[in-house]
């Protein structure tokens, strides 16, 4: 329900132009059912345009609509507490304003094994988020994020990345 409730104008076109072409496609099959080859290639290309052309026009227009990047610009472990202080940016890189951006510090593992490193990357140990509230076009903002508790005694790494809207 969140992912409906969180759903822009931009996306109902997407979604309505997906089950369009899917429409034309069963409609270019059924006029084309004599020549059974293509008829088949229209039916599949119907099917593959209304399962995959909402689920990547999705990502990459929300990738495009709600561009941002993260900076790290520190990280500091406590002596005294069970806690690793995160220091950083975000920019707004859109032609848009955002309203909310959740940004996510991800701490993972790091070995000598590069393979095993990329597998941590994939699932870090310890995640942190927090909100920043209205964020205009261009505009940088820094923030902090305490990671807590923190407990890991061998050498890792910290991601940032941040969701916007």
């Amino acid at each position: 329900m969140a992912f409906i409730d969180g759903l822009i104008s931009y996306d109902y076109i997407l979604f309505g132009a997906s089950f369009i072409l899917f429409i034309l496609f069963i409609i270019f099959a059924l006029l084309l059912r004599k020549k059974l080859i293509v008829a088949l290639f229209f039916i599949f290309l119907g099917f593959a345009t209304l399962v995959l052309g909402p689920t990547f026009g999705y990502i990459q227009m929300h990738k495009y609509i709600f561009k941002n990047s993260t900076k790290l610009l520190s990280q500091k472990k406590l002596n005294f507490v069970q806690a690793v202080v995160v220091k950083g940016t975000i920019t707004n890189e859109s032609k848009f304003d955002f309203g909310e951006c959740k940004i996510t510090a991800e701490v993972y593992k790091v070995t000598k094994n590069k393979y095993k490193n990329y597998l941590f990357k994939l699932k870090p140990f310890q995640k942190m988020s927090i909100l920043e509230q209205n964020l205009p076009k261009g505009q940088m903002r820094e923030f902090k994020i305490i990671i807590e508790p923190f407990r890991y005694q061998k050498d890792y790494n910290i991601s940032l990345g941040a969701s916007c809207k």
